[in-house]
C-alpha cells in the first residue's frame, strides 16, 4: 500500500485565509533570474475571438531539468539551447551551483546555458538546497545528493513540505543510499548523508509519481553497480515522463532502458559525456494556446513543436480533436482550429499519461455540449495543490457543474458567468482558468504571479492572442 499522504489541503478553504489582504497590491515574483517580474494582485481577462495566432512557447521545464542533471554529471562543458528560465528551472540551476557545478547563462543568446560538468564529483553546499515549489527539483536533488561527500539537506516551500517523497527515499535506501526524511508524513525536508551510490536491485513504488523513477535513473550511471528497478504492482503513472528521462540519458551517452519483465536497468560506469543539447518547446505550456483555440474559436499554431514529440502533453491535441477541433500536424508546428460555436463535444478520457494537461482540458470541457469525465488522475491531488479539489471549486464558481472523486473529475457544462478565480499558488490553475475569460466576461485571475513557475510571460502571450 502507498504511504499515508502528507497533508495536502492547501486548496479550497485553506487558501482563502492566505489570500486575505493582498487585493490591490502589486506583488513581485520572489525568485531570481529572468523570472523576476512584477505582477498585479489580480488580472482581468477580456473576451475575444475568433483567434488567428502563431505562438512560440518557452522551452520544456521537464527537459531542461533532466538535461541540467545529466550535464552537471558529465565530465566537461555542455551547452543547453532554449533552456527554460522560470522558477522551477532556476531552482535547479541555483541548487546545482551550490553543489559546485558552475552554470553560466549566456546574456547574448536567450536560453543558452553553459554547464561545466564535474564528472560526478559534487561539492557540499553551505546551506540546505531550496527546491522552492519544484517537485522535479526536490526529487532529482534527493538522488543526486548521494554523490556528495558529506550530508546535504533538500528543502522547499510550505507546499513542498506537504508533497510525498518517502517512496523515493525507500527505493534509494534499498540501493544503499543513506537518506532520511526529516519532515512529517514522509515529506521534505530530506537529509542525504552522501558518500556514494552503491546500486543493485530495488523495488520502487511509482504509483503516485514517475519522478521517483526518473530521479533514480538520472543518477544511476554513477552507481558502483548496475541499477535494476522493479515497479511495485507493475504500475507506473505518467510513463511518458520516464521515456523522456531515458531519451535524455541516451543523448548524453548513458546506457539505460526497459527490461523484458517491465522493470528498468541502468549500466554503471557508462557515464554522461558533455554535448550540445537543444530543449524542445514545452508541450505542457503549449496546451494552453491550443485550448484557447478550442474555447474562443479560430486557429492557433504553436511553432517548434510537432505532435510527434515524445513529450506527453503533445498528445493533448488528440483529445481536442475528439472534442471537435481540427488539428494540423506539421514537422515543426502543430495547429489547432476550434469548431464552430456549439461544436465542442464532451469526452470520457484516461489522462494518466498526461496529467498536466488536465487543467486546460477541464476548462475547455466547461464550454462543451455534454459532460466530460477525466479518469485515472489521482496523482493530481499531490501536485502544487490538490488540483482535483481546486478544479471542482473554481469550475463551480464559473457556473459549471463539477464533481471530483479520488482519481476522477466530471464536468457538466452549464451557462457560465464571470468570477474571481483563486489559483492556490498553482501556475496551471492560473493559466487554465484565464482561458475561460476568452469567452466569459468578468473572469479575474488572482495571484497571477504564480505563472513564473514555468511561463513567466504567460499573460503577455495570452494578450497577444
Amino acid at each position: 500500500m502507498p504511504h499515508a499522504a502528507c497533508s495536502v489541503r492547501r486548496s479550497a478553504d485553506a487558501f482563502h485565509g492566505a489570500r486575505a489582504g493582498r487585493a490591490g497590491a502589486r506583488v513581485r515574483a520572489r525568485r531570481g533570474g529572468a523570472a523576476r517580474l512584477s505582477f498585479p494582485a489580480e488580472i482581468a481577462v477580456h473576451p475575444r475571438g475568433p483567434l488567428d495566432a502563431v505562438v512560440r512557447v518557452p522551452g520544456s521545464r521537464s527537459l531542461t531539468n533532466r538535461a541540467l542533471v545529466a550535464a552537471a554529471l558529465a565530465d566537461g562543458e555542455s551547452t543547453l539551447e532554449n533552456a527554460l528560465s522560470a522558477d522551477d528551472t532556476d531552482a535547479m540551476r541555483v541548487a546545482l551551483g551550490a553543489l559546485g557545478v558552475p552554470i553560466a547563462v549566456d546574456a547574448r543568446a536567450t536560453g543558452t546555458w553553459r554547464v561545466a560538468g564535474r564528472g560526478g564529483r559534487l561539492g557540499v553546499p553551505a546551506a540546505a538546497l531550496d527546491a522552492r515549489a519544484s517537485g522535479t527539483t526536490a526529487r532529482f536533488l534527493t538522488a543526486l545528493a548521494a554523490l556528495a561527500p558529506a550530508p546535504v539537506v533538500i528543502d522547499g516551500s510550505a507546499r513542498m513540505r506537504e508533497r510525498p517523497i518517502q517512496d523515493l527515499v525507500d527505493a534509494l535506501g534499498r540501493l544503499g543510499v543513506r537518506v532520511e526524511v526529516q519532515g512529517r508524513g514522509g515529506c521534505p525536508p530530506v537529509r542525504v548523508l552522501g558518500g556514494g551510490f552503491p546500486g543493485g536491485e530495488a523495488e520502487i513504488d511509482a504509483r503516485r509519481s514517475s519522478q521517483y523513477v526518473s530521479a533514480v535513473l538520472l543518477v544511476a550511471p554513477y552507481a558502483a553497480r548496475d541499477v535494476g528497478l522493479s515497479l511495485t504492482g507493475g504500475t507506473l503513472v505518467s510513463r511518458p515522463y520516464v521515456e523522456m528521462t531515458l531519451d535524455v540519458m541516451a543523448a548524453f551517452g548513458a546506457e539505460a532502458g526497459w527490461r523484458p519483465d517491465g522493470g528498468l536497468r541502468v549500466a554503471a560506469g557508462r557515464r554522461y559525456v558533455p554535448r550540445a543539447f537543444a530543449i524542445e518547446p514545452d508541450a505542457s505550456s503549449a496546451a494552453y494556446p491550443w485550448a484557447a483555440a478550442a474555447i474562443a474559436g479560430g486557429r492557433v499554431r504553436v511553432d517548434g513543436l510537432a505532435a510527434t514529440s515524445r513529450q506527453a502533453d503533445a498528445r493533448f491535441v488528440d483529445v481536442l480533436e475528439r472534442m471537435g477541433c481540427a488539428v494540423e500536424r506539421g514537422d515543426r508546428h502543430t495547429t489547432v482550429t476550434g469548431p464552430a460555436p456549439g461544436g465542442l463535444r464532451g469526452v470520457d478520457v484516461d489522462m494518466n499519461a498526461l496529467p498536466d494537461a488536465v487543467l486546460a482540458l477541464a476548462v475547455v470541457a466547461a464550454f462543451a455540449a455534454g459532460p466530460t469525465v477525466v479518469r485515472n488522475v489521482g496523482n493530481l491531488r499531490i501536485k502544487e495543490t490538490d488540483r482535483l479539489a481546486a478544479l471542482e471549486r473554481e469550475l463551480r464558481k464559473l457556473g459549471a457543474g463539477a464533481q471530483a472523486g479520488p482519481d476522477w473529475l466530471r464536468i457538466e457544462p452549464a451557462p457560465l458567468r464571470g468570477a474571481a478565480i483563486d489559483t492556490y499558488e498553482d501556475h496551471r490553475m492560473a493559466m487554465a482558468f484565464a482561458l475561460a475569460g476568452l469567452r466569459v466576461p468578468g473572469v479575474v485571475i488572482r495571484d497571477p504571479a504564480c505563472v513564473t513557475k514555468t511561463w513567466p510571460h504567460y499573460f503577455d502571450a495570452l494578450e497577444r492572442l
